[in-house]
């Protein structure tokens, strides 16, 4: 009997999303039911976003939530490398046996070729894609512009028309016209491969036989079970599980809900109640108790227990949930759990030094630096009112500062004061009139401890979430301020 095994690729190009956690749940518990194996691989072939400062964070997050996998980077195992940047000539030589196959072909249009084609498309009321022009090209024009050196890519065949049969272990057979696939590209300009190809060939290599991903992913399906149908290999099974969506239903988004993982560690959740309360996303136990363990998770594991309509991630219903759980510690666990989320020696240290000098009795810390301590703050409007800037000055500056922060991937005091320093250039300000308001958002007091400091020690998350909090409490942004301001936004870099 083939031993079972799942997989989590997430993309190192960001702060650990309760998505991938999600996935990664559901992936674990069906590996584990069935005796098998759950393995991590990180997909890094984006070579300007991908960091390992991101990638450490994605091992970090998930651990905290006790997700472990048996194969990874970090652990690894038979089946390695089990990073994508790391597998460029397995991906090169499977590219050129489709080629040899006559399944993929040589593309060497220029990306303004590709969008004047996708214009004149649209001007004729056509579904933008990729007119076949490359399946033109004799074999020796072909050789002849390849040792030329011309920039090219390895686009797969598709057919374009019939329909493909995707069997979903949630659905059943979904039907999708092959009309409506584009001829992929499989591998870049830059020579690595694309999210197809290296998916399938790292699935098969590594013996996956089960594939849980997010239901985003299901109109596409038919690239990738004909890619299994080109090499001759047999597919995995697949599944596409429900989105988390917002309480609006609309796909769960940073903009109206925290999505980072480290966000909910920092906010002083507990790990089983965060596990618990992705368990419950669209799934249920067979006795409906809201409050269970991994291990009961597991133990209970079915898929036809999911349910396909798109499970709401509820903040107010997650922390009724993380509620339940802190009230049924016993109180000995409570207290080392307070300690070691805030009052741990790594966390103290870094904040005595600028508390040390701003106080005469201890009993004025807490009124002091009480911020480094919380989560939301009780904001006041009135602490934004600034000498120089109108009320929609000020949003405009807290939104470009947000952004600019979400992008910033190593988080250090010079790093976020070229943040806040580029902004007030790019607005034709100085640093110290972004400061007060900055000030503001931070620690929801007028004067404190340094904020850059104070901004480091906190770390991007409840940095990013207090900023977020203080356009709020302003009123927050517009549609058409959002795209006024991205304009604003780009010409910063």
């Amino acid at each position: 009997m083939t031993t079972v095994r799942t997989r989590i690729a997430p993309s190192p190009t960001g702060d650990p999303h309760v998505g991938t956690a999600y996935i990664a749940l559901f992936n674990l518990c069906f590996a584990r039911q069935h005796g098998g194996q759950f393995i991590l691989r990180i997909e890094d072939t984006d070579q300007v976003r991908s960091t390992r400062e991101s990638e450490q964070q994605i091992f970090d997050a998930l651990r905290w939530l006790g997700i472990e996998w048996d194969e990874g980077p970090d652990v690894g195992g038979p089946h390695g490398p089990y990073r994508q940047s790391e597998r460029g000539d397995i991906y090169k030589r499977y590219a050129a046996e489709l080629v040899e196959k006559g399944h993929a072909f040589y593309c060497f249009c220029t990306p303004e070729e590709l969008d004047q084609m996708r214009a004149e498309q649209t001007a004729r009321g056509e579904t933008p894609r990729y007119d076949g022009r490359g399946l033109n090209l004799s074999a020796d024009e072909v050789q002849r512009r390849l040792a030329a050196g011309e920039p090219h890519v390895i686009r797969m065949k598709v057919p374009s028309e019939g329909i493909c049969v995707v069997p979903d272990m949630l659905r059943g057979d979904v039907e999708i016209p092959w009309d409506r696939m584009d001829m992929q590209v499989l591998m870049k300009a830059d020579g690595l491969p694309t999210y197809f190809l290296a998916n399938v060939v790292d699935d098969h290599l590594m013996g996956i036989t089960h594939v849980l991903r997010g239901e985003e992913w299901l109109p596409s399906a038919p690239k990738l079970i004909k890619l299994y149908e080109y090499f001759g290999w047999e597919q995995p099974k697949l599944c596409y599980m429900p989105l988390l969506r917002n309480p609006d239903k609309s796909k769960l988004s940073k903009r109206k809900n925290p999505t980072s993982i480290t966000f909910y560690e920092r906010m002083g959740y507990l790990p089983e109640a965060m596990l618990n309360y992705l368990g419950r996303m669209g799934w249920s136990m067979p006795d409906e108790r809201e409050k269970f363990s991994l291990a009961d998770m597991i133990e209970h594991f079915d898929l036809s227990r999911i349910s396909l309509g798109g499970p709401i991630f509820d903040l107010d219903k997650l922390s009724w949930l993380n509620g339940q759980w802190i009230r049924e510690l016993p109180v000995e666990r409570f207290a080392a759990d307070v300690q070691k989320w805030a009052l741990n020696p790594d966390y103290l240290m870094k904040i005595a030094p600028l508390v040390q000098g701003r106080i005469e009795t201890f009993s004025q810390i807490a009124p002091l630096a009480g911020f480094f301590f919380a989560g939301a703050l009780p904001l006041d409007a009135a602490l934004f009112e600034h000498k120089k800037l109108d009320s929609t000055q000020v949003r405009q500056v807290m939104q470009l500062l947000l952004w600019k922060l979400e992008a910033l991937r190593q988080w250090d005091k010079e790093r976020i004061t070229g943040c806040i320093q580029a902004v007030a250039e790019h607005l034709q300000l100085k640093l110290r009139d972004l400061m007060p308001l900055t000030f503001a958002a931070i620690t929801g007091q007028a004067s404190s401890v340094s904020v850059l400091d104070a901004m480091e020690i906190l770390g991007p998350d409840l940095t990013r979430f207090r900023l977020r909090q203080a356009l709020e409490v302003l009123g927050g942004v517009s549609k058409k301020e959002t795209k006024e301001w991205e304009k604003l936004l780009a010409a910063l870099g």
